[in-house]
């Protein structure tokens, strides 16, 4: 059986028996991808019921070499070793290969965060003169108000709007359904928005769900958030390295900084485990200080 054969019952596996989304599947496949590649590199002529730990092990090699950092190469590695349990899995090995396969420790490096001036004056600076403006300035209420992903932005419905009761419901990771608190300087702009601006864009047939909009009436591309983000940072003089994740780190952040409870913020933000949630824990070291300095017996 040839490897092209292998890897089109691997995707048909992620779609239909794991309900994958069709990024995460793809990136899957990339992995498997690379793999083949470094074989061929290699001209070790194997099928995947033939692979060996060995084999592996150059590949593990081969991208560190190539300058994948520590994350890229776990992301890699869990690619490969799912597609052995797969195969695994169907009968098709006997022994996986991959079982001793370990993945580079990665350190839980946190991004930037932004404080609430920040966030003001972010938002502050971008021109509501122009549509795009009021479109920009939207989203960044939007996505900073209810700690979306980006793509979750770029595909937020008008149809899942319920701003009437204050909650919006968002499509994450592998098709999931949750539904999002709203506040109301988002609700406000996105009724601006809508009243205003949108309503004047030519819809092209087939994007008319979809709440942001370019000026050609098409869905927007993940890049132009980044772009909006990029411009506002450099408008304000922002040292910081910024991107649409920033937001929902911030959102996240600041909502546990209050107390709000670690389940909720799980549940807003679409997490699976609550071990994801937990990174955004982090609480800065002047108010560790202080907590110290007030509570523990020996600082008094």
């Amino acid at each position: 059986m040839k490897w092209e054969s292998y890897i089109r019952g691997f995707k048909s596996y992620l779609q239909l028996e794991k309900s994958l989304a069709e990024n995460t599947t793809e990136a899957y496949l990339r992995d498997i991808g690379k793999f083949v590649n470094f074989l061929e590199s290699e001209k070790l002529t194997v099928t995947a019921d033939e692979v060996q730990f060995k084999h592996l092990e150059g590949f593990v090699m081969a991208i560190h070499e190539l300058g994948f950092d520590a994350t890229s190469q776990a992301r890699i590695i869990a690619g490969v070793r799912a597609f052995f349990r797969y195969l695994l899995m169907e009968d098709i090995i006997s022994v996986n290969p991959a079982d001793l396969l370990a993945a580079p420790k990665r350190a839980r490096k946190l991004p930037d965060t932004l404080s609430v001036e920040e966030i003001n004056l972010l938002l502050d600076s971008i021109d509501l003169s122009s549509p795009e403006g009021m479109r920009n300035r939207t989203m960044l209420e939007v996505l900073y108000g209810c700690g979306l992903r980006v793509t979750e932005l770029i595909n937020l419905r008008i149809s899942n709007l319920f701003l009437d009761v204050d909650f919006v419901k968002i499509i994450g990771k592998g098709d999931k359904e949750r539904l999002v608190p709203i506040g109301s300087q988002a609700i406000k702009y996105i009724d601006l928005y809508k009243n205003q601006v949108r309503v004047h864009v030519p819809v092209q047939k087939g994007e008319e769900d979809f709440l942001f909009l370019n000026r050609r009436g098409k869905g927007l591309r993940r890049m132009h958030v980044f772009r909006v983000i990029k411009d506002a940072a450099a408008k304000i003089g922002l040292k910081k390295s910024i991107s649409p994740h920033t937001f929902r780190h911030s959102f996240a952040t600041h909502l546990i900084e209050g107390g709000a409870d670690l389940r909720a913020v799980q549940e807003m933000l679409g997490h699976a485990s609550i071990t994801t949630t937990e990174i955004y824990t982090h609480l800065d070291r002047d108010f560790l200080r202080s907590t110290v300095l007030q509570f523990h017996p020996r600082y008094k």
